[in-house]
């Protein structure tokens, strides 16, 4: 991560207003909500310790952002696809574990990457470079200049992170083997509404290009 952060002229700061805004949020959950993130939490009490990260993703994970529903008319929840952009004349590349982008069949414009990178027990390598490097990818690829949102997951533990210009800042773990799991849930909802209010600028600046 340091040699990222000096060969993009990146600066972690300890809070963004995005990030406050995004871990801040609250929404009533319905009671259907609620039984099937309690029926996760209790699958991965049961299994965190043992599962690898195929399981753990497999498992977990993809059941959870499947629930949220991030596949929309224009948007769609895309796994390990490669996506490269061209940053102060150097290529920069990644294939994130999941990354929610416009496009149908493939990803054009990233708004959002999740590296699930490690397993409960023996982490190792660098997941917050994975991530914020496929953010930096996601951000070169976008035309509206907003915010990136990432997350990766170690074990049990979210962490949620922001890109904005040079500057991205890191939440605190949630660990989603206790309550907390309802809190990552709600996150994951404002993530949706986030992306969804992009959606008018994205067609206004693909209607803008198809005009010149």
């Amino acid at each position: 991560m340091p040699k990222l952060n000096k060969r993009f002229k990146l600066e972690r700061v300890l809070e963004l207003s995005v990030l406050n805004e995004w871990l801040s949020f609250r929404s009533e959950l319905s009671d259907l909500d609620n039984a099937f993130l309690q029926k996760m939490r209790d699958i991965l009490l049961d299994n965190v310790f043992s599962w690898n990260e195929i399981e753990l993703s497999l498992q977990f994970i993809g059941p959870i952002l499947t629930w949220v529903r991030y596949t929309t008319r224009y948007t769609n929840l895309f796994d390990k696809r490669p996506i490269t952009a061209i940053i102060d004349g150097e290529e920069l590349s990644g294939s994130p574990d999941a990354i929610i982008a416009w496009g149908k069949e493939e990803p054009e414009t990233p708004y959002f990457c999740l590296q699930e990178f490690k397993k409960e027990n023996d982490p190792s390598g660098d997941p917050i470079g994975q991530c914020v490097s496929a953010m930096l990818v996601a951000q070169a690829l976008n035309a509206d200049k907003l915010p990136i949102y990432g997350i990766y997951i170690v074990g049990q533990n979210w962490y949620f992170v922001v890109l904005e210009g040079n500057k991205y800042a890191i939440s605190s773990p949630l660990a989603a083997t206790s309550d907390e799991i309802y809190d990552i849930y709600q996150k994951l909802l404002w993530l949706k509404e986030k992306i969804a209010e992009r959606i008018p600028i994205e067609l206004a600046e693909r209607t803008k290009n198809e005009k010149i």
